[in-house]
């Protein structure tokens, strides 16, 4: 099953993805569950599934589309987690490299992802986003994945000029971390680490790499993580990004208004945003992406 997050009719919405159109949740169970994040803290995947054969009440063209999980309570993001970009960036530390993204830094499929004024070296990063189902704490590796709801893709757009001693400061600009276009759940992907992973600009393949090369599988983020903070429903671990960044290429590719960005992972799905300038704008809203950013592309 897909689930996938949006606004239609300028309200927040919830539905299943088929290749027929969008089953539209909302109207369905949105009273009990009114956004995925709700349905898995109460565990009412179940629910969500007896609706799967029913028919589309839209088309994808017809919403905008929101981050899958638009208000996780924590997004922890591994870094440096392929053999490849550990030797593009020379890490030698053998632990995990984590660091934290912001639920306001976040964009949906085809909304834009706004490259910040303040950078000149704004980068692309396609990874894997791992979204817990359950609350867990002090997790055994063994029994990681029975954690998890369910994967996506996501484009961990990087203000690399302002990654000084740390990632925090890069990484959280409004609308540079596009997730989506939805989460497919845990029971229709096998092994989170055997599915290729690729990044495509303006139709250019950047990353071309698969889940196998992670030096930190997904059991192990999950069982490292869980050690020190509880993760709770919702919650969401990107696992890193492939080698094949623009900043070190030769020369460096950066990302420009009018690029095309894409992060296509096997068994999941495609997710694409167009890149544009930012815009001298307020904080965005809760409840209404569409009057600060432009339509969805």
């Amino acid at each position: 099953m897909k689930l996938a997050s949006y606004i239609r009719n300028k309200q927040r919405g919830y539905g299943v993805w088929t290749e027929g159109g969008i089953i539209d949740l909302s109207d369905k169970l949105g009273k009990k569950y009114p956004s995925i994040k709700a349905l898995l803290e109460q565990n009412a995947l179940s629910e969500a599934y007896g609706f799967i054969n029913t028919t589309p009440d839209t088309s994808p063209d017809d919403v905008q589309f929101l981050p899958v999980i638009d208000n996780p309570n924590k997004i922890i993001c591994a870094g440096m987690n392929y053999a490849e970009k550990r030797l593009e960036f020379n890490e030698l530390n053998p632990e995990p490299t984590l660091f934290v993204r912001f639920p306001d830094s976040q964009t949906g499929h085809r909304c834009p992802v706004i490259k910040p004024a303040g950078s000149r070296e704004f980068d692309y990063e396609g990874e894997l986003a791992v979204i817990i189902g359950k609350p867990c704490f002090h997790v055994d590796v063994t029994a990681a994945l029975e954690y998890v709801a369910g994967y996506s893709c996501y484009m961990d757009g990087s203000a690399r000029d302002w990654q000084h001693t740390w990632y925090t400061a890069g990484k959280n600009w409004p609308a540079t971390g596009a997730f989506g276009p939805y989460m497919v759940t845990l029971a229709d992907i096998g092994d989170p680490q055997s599915l290729a992973i690729k990044t495509w600009l303006n139709g250019r393949l950047m990353q071309n790499d698969n889940t196998r090369n992670m030096i930190h599988d997904v059991a192990h983020l999950i069982s490292y993580i869980s050690t020190f903070t509880p993760l709770s429903a919702g919650d969401v671990i990107i696992t890193g990004s492939p080698g094949g960044v623009g900043k070190k290429r030769i020369p460096p590719v950066y990302l420009q208004p009018g690029d095309c960005i894409e992060v296509e992972i096997e068994g999941i799905g495609r997710l694409t945003n167009m890149i544009y300038e930012e815009q001298t704008v307020p904080v965005r809203p809760e409840l209404d992406s569409s009057t600060l950013y432009p339509p969805s592309v």
